[in-house]
């Protein structure tokens, strides 16, 4: 069985680049499952209903987001309101929306996804770690095959949960720098592993933004207001190829489409 995630979906680019390509992939590549991280896809900050219905449409199971979540009008409604899109599972309580989906695979295995967010150079939340061992036991006899999506800007801690979870997750992947790393790995107790998926968007500006405006808060060191470039667009993700019987990767391919290289 093999599981399709797609890295961070920034912006008009980005939500051109999945419908044009996650179709496809999901046929090539036999996909059983598909989670694409949405969190920046309305202007580049944030998700809206408009944009994580196309998403879902374009073949996507689930939708998992990160600390820019909150950013746009009625995402409160959103969370609850859609239960396939997912908010990090370790923001304190109260919090609206979930933090894990259990759904069916096309293949038949019951897939759990996980979204946690990091605390190094990140906003205030609980320990992704702790918070997983909770998530575990409470997905406990409910799913085939769990896949993290470990939203985090230090890649250290974003391998450091990988290792923590090695053995009792399928899969764990990374997101957030909008950059594709090329590790993508089975770690030795049979998780499958890539510190980042990188970014599905307009890969001719600066990590998403207009290359200019980019410019202007380095040269001079001052803030200003930044729109979503929409300059060649391209697509990243992994493919993970998960046992059936056991819940563990066999395999972890990396993804990348259009513009950026490959």
């Amino acid at each position: 069985m093999k599981v399709l995630a797609i890295g961070d979906v920034f912006g008009e680019a980005g939500r051109r680049a999945v419908l044009q390509w996650l179709p496809r992939l999901v046929e090539e590549h036999d996909a059983a499952f598909v989670i694409v991280n949405v969190e920046n896809i309305k202007a580049g900050r944030g998700v809206d209903a408009a944009g994580a219905r196309a998403v879902l449409e374009a073949g996507a199971d689930c939708l998992t987001s990160g600390n820019h979540v909150w950013a746009q009008k009625g995402h409160d409604q959103l969370l609850e309101r859609e239960p396939r899109l997912l908010r990090p599972y370790n923001y304190p309580e109260p919090c609206p929306g979930r933090g894990w989906l259990v759904a069916p695979s096309s293949a038949g295995p019951r897939i759990a996804v996980l979204n946690l967010q990091g605390r190094v150079f990140m906003p205030p939340v609980d320990d992704p770690f702790r918070a997983a061992d909770r998530a575990l036991e409470q997905l406990a006899g409910r799913a085939d095959a769990i896949v993290v999506d470990m939203h985090a800007e230090a890649s250290s801690e974003k391998l450091a949960l990988a290792a923590y979870l090695d053995g009792r997750v399928a899969a764990v992947f990374g997101t957030h720098t909008h950059v594709q790393t090329a590790d993508a790995r089975v770690l030795p107790g049979g998780t499958g592993f890539i510190t980042d998926l990188g970014m599905t968007g307009p890969y001719g500006g600066v990590i998403g933004m207009q290359r200019d405006a980019a410019l202007r808060r380095f040269l001079t060191s001052r803030p200003g207001h930044a729109d979503p470039s929409d300059a060649e667009p391209g697509l990243r993700g992994a493919v993970f190829e998960i046992d059936e019987g056991s819940g563990r990767a066999l395999a972890v391919q990396r993804i990348a489409r259009g513009a950026g290289g490959a």
